[in-house]
């Protein structure tokens, strides 16, 4: 697997902002995690970054990191289905922003957040979702989700959930699947029958 993901054309561009490469043999496919990222303005990409920090100064350029900031975020209220798997989180701002952008989701129905390395979501409500995958992440509990009213299906396998004790707290919603496979848990005497 670690070589396969070295020998593709992708790992060449890996620390390069795409907006610099010109011709290019990569497929999105290829890539380990595709992210839609927003392109600079015709006006910047014809400069180089030193010459718009050069010629605009400290201040314009803090504007637009800022505007581009706000961007990035756009119109999340509105997406009804969406996927962010497989998103790197390795850093404490990745983090920080990603549970922002995640708090902004009211309307989202169907959620994939497959192997994010996510711990506890506890802060976040997702008032419309009924399908929430948190396949392969580091939850320990069920106190760590989010909070999910509308849910019916649930799938929170190969995590760290070694206790039923907290299941309890999906009753007040209209589950209809909980997927617990390859959790702790499933050693438990009466995992079945709970």
């Amino acid at each position: 697997s670690y070589f396969l993901k070295r020998s593709l054309p992708s790992s060449r561009f890996r620390f390069t902002s795409w907006h610099r490469l010109e011709e290019h043999d990569v497929r999105g496919d290829q890539l380990t995690c595709p992210r839609v990222r927003e392109g600079p303005s015709e006006d910047e990409h014809s400069l180089r970054d030193d010459d718009i920090f050069l010629r605009n100064g400290r201040r314009r350029r803090e504007d637009e990191e800022q505007r581009w900031e706000e961007r990035l975020q756009e119109n999340w209220e509105n997406c009804v289905e969406l996927n962010l798997s497989y998103q790197d989180l390795g850093d404490p701002y990745q983090l920080e922003n990603f549970t922002r952008i995640l708090r902004r989701l009211i309307r989202v129905e169907r959620l994939q957040l497959v192997d994010n390395t996510l711990q506890d979501l506890s802060s976040v409500r997702l008032p419309r979702c009924k399908s929430l995958n948190l396949h392969r992440n580091h939850l320990t509990s069920f106190s760590q989700l989010p909070k999910v009213p509308e849910i019916q299906h649930l799938c929170l396998s190969e995590n760290s959930i070694s206790s039923l004790g907290e299941l309890s707290l999906l009753q007040t919603t209209s589950i209809q699947s909980l997927t617990l496979r390859l959790n702790p848990c499933e050693f438990l005497e009466d995992y079945r029958s709970r």
